[in-house]
Order: structure tokens, then sequence, then C-alpha cells
């Protein structure tokens, strides 16, 4: 799944996320807000939907047998800021925070970010992404690579992203926001 940035208008313009929620025409492509810019991606492939919706499943079916929130899938609007708008693969928002959950979008910092790589966004999910989430003081974010069968989970220390977990195929990771949550690479493509 390659991203394009749509062709600018002579004039400069930039968009803050309700001038843009209001405007859109609805669409089934992943649409962000990068400070202002709108950002549009190919729909992503099967083997990524998947992979999305297996680790959405999983992370679903922990948190709400413990009550302790709401897990999210794409295609949802998670607003950073009032220009910074992104869709994650998956989004967990705690109990805590139930409050940025909105009848049309997150407004707000959720708990978990999970991101899985498609092809042609290698770069915007491990650095761009990861950046952005790592500012706005994302606690906990997942890298699914399916090419590489690799589950990486970094979380919050300090106001830096750390490794926490990495692992390959069979090698289960844990989250550390979510204790006693494990998942492996191979429960997500079977």
């Amino acid at each position: 799944m390659s991203t394009v940035t749509l062709p600018r208008p002579k004039a400069r313009r930039t968009w803050t996320y309700d001038e843009f929620a209001a405007e859109s025409p609805e669409t089934n492509l992943p649409t962000e807000l990068w400070d202002g810019e709108i950002i549009m991606s190919a729909a992503p492939r099967p083997v990524h939907q998947r992979i999305a919706a297996r680790t959405w499943k999983l992370l679903d079916e922990f948190v709400a047998a413990r009550k302790l929130g709401e897990a999210f899938i794409s295609p949802i609007d998670v607003v950073m800021s009032g220009r910074q708008a992104v869709q994650p693969d998956v989004v967990f928002v705690s109990t805590a925070k139930e409050s940025i959950v909105q009848e049309n979008c997150i407004r707000g910092v959720p708990d978990l970010l999970v991101e899985v790589i498609s092809e042609g966004t290698w770069r915007r999910d491990r650095v761009d992404k990861k950046a952005l989430y790592e500012q706005f003081g994302v606690a906990e974010y997942w890298i699914i690579d399916p090419d590489s069968r690799l589950i990486e989970i970094f979380t919050l220390t300090k106001g830096s992203y750390q490794s926490h977990a990495r692992g390959v195929g069979v090698e289960k990771v844990g989250s550390k926001l979510l204790v006693g949550l494990k998942i492996r690479f191979d429960q997500l493509e079977a």
C-alpha cells in the first residue's frame, strides 16, 4: 500500500480536522491529516487486513474480558491535534480515557496504537508515525511487519520510545501496558 500526497492548489491550503471532516467526501481510502496536509493511501491488501483484523480481535477479547477499555479497527480517525489526524490499523482506549471516544472520531491520545506495515508504508510506520505517536505521548506502539513475520512493541519511557519486546514467527511478545497479553505473529496469519 503506497502513500500519496494530493496535489496542492497554487495557494497552499492547510486544513484543520474539523474543516476536513466537514468538507471531505466519504471514501474507503485511508486518509490522514499531517500538519494540515491531506495524505491519502491506497486501500490495504487482503493480507494486511487479515493481520489487522486478527490483531484487533485478540486485543478486543483481552480488554473486553477484563473491562479495561475498548479496541477499534481502522478506518477510524484519531485526532491528535487540530491539524494531525491519523488512521492507525488498531487502537486501544482505556476506560480512564473513554471520554476521548466521540461520535465521529477519537479526539485525543489513545493508550495503544498498532500499525501493520504494507508495501510502501515502511518509512511512514517505522519513522514518521513512530515519531508522531511518541511526540503526542501514546504509551505503547506496536509495529507488525508481515514480510519479516515480526511484531515489535515500543513503550514510552521518559518521553521517548524504548524497545519493550520483539518476536518473530512463533516467539511470544508481551504488552507492558496490558499485563498478561501475549501474542505471536503466527496467530495473526492463521
